[in-house]
């Protein structure tokens, strides 16, 4: 394969890719990348203000933008979403499953033990990171299955692969979501089409606005004790970037990972590799 038909697998031109949370930190960037690689792309949101921020980063390319409500723990809220982004661009290619994250409620620390933790936390944190993830892979995946074709991209965390303390609720959630995308991985190469692929990335520490204040000091800027052990525990000695998700998330969206499917990628640093001795 020659240079120019390296690149060719880069460019999205005619392709349609939802993104939900897609005006979160890493939503957000990865939406201006597929834009600038020439994609339709679309920003699913239940506040579709948030999008503003984003929008304003996109260059003039090739690629379009359309800016959707829509709320992934309402099924009817999603039809009617994928409904609308049909009549926009003709049809959906990929889907990207960034909306998720965790709640203080279901957090322990010193003035909330596990004991405490309320079941309605526990259920917000599974059904926003998991049913978050099924109920768009139900509605859009149905569009694929239709077209024979479609990647599916899961967004899963380093605590699916180590669970990490005071955070259970998001810990199991996100073990979910691997396991989840294994399965449908494989559901749909066997039940409908081979051209139907389903992988997820992990990513480790990314300082965004949800959890900044617990890995940096507010103040001075210097990091928490468990931003420490965290530094002290990846290879590579810092946080990620939002940026850095990009190339895992190119890769495993374009044709260049035509054989590769029921993966689940570590982006982090080298946390997951490194024992600690």
């Amino acid at each position: 394969m020659n240079i120019n038909e390296l690149s060719k697998q880069y460019d999205f031109e005619g392709k349609t890719v939802v993104i939900t949370g897609g005006a979160g930190v890493l939503g957000g960037e990865m939406a201006c990348a597929l834009v600038g690689c020439n994609a339709n792309v679309v920003i699913l949101d239940r506040d579709p203000a948030l999008a503003d921020q984003v929008v304003r980063r996109f260059e003039t390319t090739k690629g379009k933008y359309l800016v959707v409500k829509g709320d992934v723990l309402s099924k009817e809220s999603l039809e009617e979403a994928a409904a609308e982004i049909v009549r926009h661009f003709g049809r959906i290619d990929c889907l990207i499953n960034g909306a998720g994250g965790n709640n203080p409620k279901a957090t322990t620390d010193p003035e909330q033990s596990f004991f405490d933790l309320t079941t309605e936390s526990f259920r917000f944190v599974s059904d926003l990171n998991l049913l978050g993830t099924i109920l768009p892979c139900q509605v859009f995946g149905k569009y694929m299955v239709d077209q024979k074709s479609g990647i599916i991209l899961n967004v899963s965390s380093m605590n699916a692969f180590r669970p990490l303390t005071r955070i259970p609720a998001y810990s199991a959630a996100k073990a979910a979501v691997s396991n989840f995308t294994q399965w449908l991985a494989v559901h749909m190469a066997q039940e409908y089409s081979p051209n139907i692929r389903v992988n997820a990335v992990a990513p480790g520490f990314f300082l965004t606005e949800q959890n900044r204040f617990l890995l940096t000091e507010k103040e001075s800027g210097g990091l928490t004790a468990r931003g420490r052990k965290i530094i002290d525990h990846t290879p590579m000695g810092r946080f990620g970037k939002p940026e850095d998700l990009l190339g895992a998330m190119l890769w495993l969206l374009s044709p260049a990972s035509e054989f590769v499917t029921g993966i689940v990628l570590p982006v982090d640093g080298g946390f997951s590799a490194y024992s600690g001795v």
